[in-house]
């Protein structure tokens, strides 16, 4: 019968460790890089004023912008917000998976600063194995928006972390590459319906499924990552590109499209585009270029999150 190996249980012991010390990290109200199967996060103890202060002045982001509470079950879950019959559907299907639930905030569960002083408060449970693991350690709900400068391509991988905001943690996780490659999906579940107010890897097809057609709720402010210019490089970015123009870059999708090397899919497969993205945007910024080009991405399915990152990145849309 088979086991861990000499090499596997000193892995398996050292991650053990790295979670302790994360969770500790925590717990002193300093920052951790915590690996997602979207991106990497910057995380802090959701309770704590102080701790997510930390957060807004490490990525200079924006203090209206509300922050994700992530907690490693669906039992946490409902310890920080109101849950009714729709949103525990949502959970049961989507969950852990890369889907964000704005509900009615209990009280003191998520500190007013992580809530941007709404009485919703946006909640997850995370997909990846490691950020359940220090979750569950750690015990609370704890703040983890994508660990990048604010306006920046979120990292998608750890030494992309690490290059944006490790010098402003306590400790870091290694997760490896993000599965995903884009935030999650965000869902209001209030009085006024099942609103998408941001696109992600869960699909409105697929929303619908579980909760029947979505509704219009103008309720974007409860969402995070809304602002006009987000998630963008240096060099500016063109949508629609057929070609580069000179001094640009292509960021091609599907076959024949571009330099294979720069394509987010070389086969035009949407999940694949995701999962580059940001990476890509990252490395053609890192060159130096004039622009950066994009050729056109489907909208349906998966594209719609796709394109809307890539409008933001190009300032298109807030």
């Amino acid at each position: 019968m088979g086991g861990l190996n000499g090499t596997d249980e000193a892995r398996a012991d050292q991650r053990a460790a790295d979670v302790t010390a994360a969770a500790a990290a925590l717990q002193r109200g300093d920052l951790v890089l915590l690996p997602t199967e979207t991106v990497y996060g910057l995380a802090a103890d959701a309770t704590r004023p102080e701790a997510v202060a930390r957060i807004f002045e490490a990525k200079g982001r924006p203090r209206f912008n509300p922050l994700i509470a992530h907690v490693a079950d669906a039992a946490a879950a409902e310890r920080v917000a109101v849950f009714d019959a729709r949103a525990r559907r949502l959970a049961e299907a989507f969950w852990p998976g890369p889907l964000t639930l704005v509900l009615p905030a209990r009280p003191d569960a998520v500190c007013d600063l992580a809530r941007a002083g709404l009485d919703t408060v946006a909640v997850r449970v995370p997909g990846h194995a490691l950020a359940r693991g220090l979750l569950a350690s750690f015990g609370g709900p704890v703040v983890a928006p994508s660990a990048n400068r604010s306006g920046r391509p979120s990292p998608t991988t750890f030494e992309d972390a690490l290059a944006e905001t490790g010098a402003e943690v306590a400790a870091a996780l290694d997760g490896g590459p993000c599965a995903v490659g884009v935030e999650s999906t965000v869902v209001s579940v209030l009085d006024g319906g099942v609103a998408l107010l941001r696109p992600g890897a869960v699909t409105r097809e697929e929303l619908a499924a579980v909760v029947g057609p979505l509704t219009e709720a103008g309720e974007g402010h409860r969402s995070p990552g809304r602002l006009t210019r987000h998630y963008a490089p240096d060099a500016p970015v063109r949508l629609e590109a057929g070609t580069a123009r000179p001094g640009e870059i292509l960021l091609g999708f599907g076959p024949g499209v571009g330099d294979p090397a720069w394509s987010l899919s070389p086969s035009g497969d949407l999940r694949e585009a995701a999962a580059n993205l940001f990476r890509l945007l990252r490395r053609a910024d890192a060159a130096g270029p004039a622009g950066i080009a994009v050729a056109p991405v489907p909208h349906a399915g998966l594209g719609e999150a796709i394109n809307d990152r890539l409008a933001r990145a190009a300032g298109k849309i807030g």
